[in-house]
């Protein structure tokens, strides 16, 4: 039972109640022993499964040399701790994940001194660029490569210019909001009786137009002009829905620039009406290409700067990708990207808002140079840290799923967040097989565990019952003090 109700919620994503629906026609439960069984029997024997793993990873050390580890901590919300998880790469298996309530180094040191104890040495470690991480890592670890991760290191590149295009991204939205969004936002006549009513589906449903006759081989004679109004009506009508999407474009950077692209894909937009224009005359068309052109025309500049930035991230990120064909050492890249920022900031004759750029590229680069290069040199060490960050992501969207509420999935991950990240077997049958090789004394010890951490949330319900019920326990136990005569 307790491996169903485990498989149904982490697999299906199956709610309390639609668990209890299932085994109640089995057994007598209620939906909220269902939650508790899960909750304070099914997880802390899941964790107890991860611990059995010991061979396997001695197995994976022996192979390797070691162990390569990866960490990376979930960002809290409302004040509360962060999350951490420790990983070895090698074997999957989860070595360390629970709470730090700060983010410094002397936390991080004791979040890593029983790294110090394992039988087997680090080779390396992946993380993010947190500051008391660093320090941390090479004080517990000091024989250990560390690696800091590539991507976060392009984000932090590209922020100065990704916070110069999201600015272009809005001035220029409302330039051209201003010389066409009165024209773009017209939509097309509808048929008398149908003012504002666009498609409708149910058991009244918008009428379908005839199908038109099939076409008849031969040459196609000339349409009429009656005939020409409807096929250019639809026409402009697809342009005006194009330029309202285009200003609607998100970015992600470090790569996907929404101010850039929407400033190119509306110059290809206008570029195509004047095509259209040159065919046949239409005076909305005409409009649209004119206010496009005025909206356009002053961030040319802008758009120039910009796209000189991107390009200078671009070189970057060809020359840290790992080559198939002939791999490269890490000095080997470590000389390729010294050159290439050299070119940048030697570069002449640009604008003051490149030339600063340039100079964040050089401050933040040499901020990480210690730890870019060593996943060239240390097989099977990645260059991201991405797969972490990915647990932490699928692991919210499973909760999201199943409580249907964020505010539910954000305190689920509060409460037992370190434990929903932990990986469950491939199959409901490998689960139970594994859960059934558990000793009852790890099964307390890791309940006793979880209910610690719980134990911080005593007074943090909506449920007034509750509460009221926990301060009456508080006030027990502050009667059964001894009394100082301050009262």
């Amino acid at each position: 039972m307790l491996v169903r109700i485990g498989w149904r919620r982490q697999e299906h994503h199956a709610t309390d109640s639609e668990i209890h629906t299932e085994l109640a026609a089995q057994i007598r439960i209620s939906e909220s022993h269902v939650r508790y069984l899960y909750q304070q029997v099914y997880l802390p024997l899941l964790a107890c499964h991860e611990r059995q793993h010991h061979a396997h990873l001695a197995q994976c050390a022996t192979q390797h040399g070691g162990l390569i580890i990866a960490l990376d901590g979930l960002a809290p919300q409302g004040g509360e701790p962060q999350i951490w998880f420790i990983r070895e790469l090698a074997s999957g298996l989860t070595l360390r994940s629970g709470w730090l309530c700060q983010q410094d180094q002397p936390t991080f040191e004791a979040f890593l001194a029983p790294l110090q104890h394992l039988e087997w040495p680090i080779l390396a470690v992946l993380s993010d660029k947190q500051t008391g991480l660093v320090p941390a890592v090479a004080t517990v670890l000091p024989h250990s490569r560390h690696q800091l991760c590539q991507a976060h290191y392009r984000r932090n590149l590209a922020e100065p210019l990704a916070e110069a295009d999201a600015a272009f991204k809005g001035v220029l939205r409302q330039q051209v909001r201003q010389q066409v969004g009165a024209l773009t936002r017209q939509e097309p006549r509808t048929a008398p009786g149908q003012a504002g009513v666009l498609t409708v589906t149910g058991l009244l449903p918008s009428p379908l137009a005839k199908p038109a006759p099939p076409a008849v081989q031969g040459p196609m004679p000339p349409l009429s002009p009656t005939a020409l109004k409807p096929a250019a009506e639809e026409v402009i009508t697809q342009l005006f829905h194009h330029a309202r999407y285009l200003l609607t474009l998100k970015g992600r950077p470090p790569f996907r620039l929404a101010g850039m692209e929407t400033y190119e894909r509306l110059q290809q937009l206008a570029c195509g009406s004047l095509d259209l224009l040159a065919t046949s005359y239409e005076p909305r068309l005409a409009q649209l290409y004119q206010g496009l052109q005025a909206a356009l025309s002053p961030f040319a500049q802008t758009y120039q700067e910009l796209q000189q930035g991107a390009a200078w991230l671009h070189d970057i990120a060809y020359i840290l990708e790992p080559t198939a064909i002939q791999p490269l050492r890490g000095e080997h890249v470590a000389g390729q990207l010294r050159t290439s920022l050299d070119v940048v900031l030697h570069t002449r004759a640009v604008t003051p808002t490149i030339a600063r750029f340039g100079l964040h590229l050089d401050k933040v680069s040499r901020s990480y140079w210690p730890g870019l290069f060593h996943c060239y040199d240390v097989p099977g060490l990645p260059r991201t840290n991405n797969e972490l960050e990915s647990r932490f992501r699928d692991t919210g969207r499973r909760l999201l799923r199943t409580t249907g509420q964020k505010g539910q999935t954000q305190r689920t991950l509060q409460r037992q967040g370190a434990w929903e990240l932990l990986p469950r077997p491939s199959t409901e049958a490998k689960l139970l097989d594994g859960l059934g090789q558990t000793l009852a004394e790890d099964v307390a010890e890791e309940r006793q565990r979880f209910a610690a951490h719980r134990q911080r949330f005593r007074l943090q319900s909506r449920s007034r019952k509750h509460t009221q019920a926990q301060f009456e326990q508080l006030r027990q136990r502050w009667s059964a003090l001894q009394a100082t005569g301050t009262g």
